[in-house]
């Protein structure tokens, strides 16, 4: 083989392998952060669904308290 072609070849593979190289570093810190963002996202749904509940529930007990204050309100007139 001549020598200009393995040189020509092996310029070439050489930075061929820094690319892969760098191409799956750059994807394993790319799911990396995907995952931990993932993670933020997952945690503030669920305080979200937490206040969603608490909300939920002070809402059911208002028309409950109204009712009683409106009871309590009738009796006090008589």
């Amino acid at each position: 083989m001549n020598d200009a072609i393995l040189i020509a070849i092996i310029s070439s593979v050489i930075p061929l392998i820094g690319t892969i190289i760098t191409v799956l570093y750059s994807a394993n810190k790319t799911d990396e952060k995907i995952k931990i963002n993932q993670a933020v996202m997952e945690a503030k749904l669920e305080e979200l669904t937490r206040e969603v509940r608490l909300h939920n529930d002070f809402a059911q007990r208002v028309p409950v308290l109204e009712t009683k204050v409106e009871h309590l309100e009738k009796e006090s007139n008589k």
